[in-house]
């Protein structure tokens, strides 16, 4: 899960989907395009309206996306399509180009929608963002079980 500085939306996406997700088949991380928030708690208001919905983000530290995880990990989502573009450039083949998506072509298939940053949104903004991250990331563990089951 990437977004720009991964204490909003990166957080949330990685703690829903983590916790739809068996923890002994799936490993789930989150990190930024940007450097500003490594080792840094998520924003508050994430952990709030995690915690709201009864999943804890507290214990997360930022960090910063790095080539390596194009090795490390097998799918790639990030937020909107400016880290998306981000994200690309940083990829050395096409195989690593694959495995990034927008988080949001899950519930809106080819449109390119952008999950919005709350960070200086409206008051309600991170619970906006929860319920579409909850959305997607619902339809994302019903795919990730189904090729696990699959293997």
């Amino acid at each position: 899960m990437v977004c720009l500085g991964n204490i909003c939306r990166s957080p949330l996406a990685e703690g829903l989907l983590a916790a739809k997700l068996p923890k002994h088949d799936f490993f789930v991380d989150s990190a930024g395009t940007g450097n500003w928030h490594v080792g840094n708690k998520p924003d508050d208001r994430s952990i709030a309206v995690a915690k709201k919905n009864g999943v804890d983000i507290s214990c997360q530290q930022g960090r910063q996306f790095k080539v390596s995880d194009f090795d490390n990990f097998d799918h790639i989502y990030v937020m909107d399509t400016s880290n998306y573009s981000d994200v690309l450039a940083m990829a050395k083949s096409d195989t690593q180009k694959t495995k990034v998506k927008l988080i949001l072509d899950e519930l809106f298939p080819g449109e390119n929608v952008d999950v919005p940053d709350p960070y200086f949104g409206m008051e309600n903004g991170f619970d906006s963002v929860y319920k579409m991250l909850d959305e997607a990331c619902e339809i994302i563990a019903k795919k990730l079980i189904s090729q696990h089951l699959q293997k």
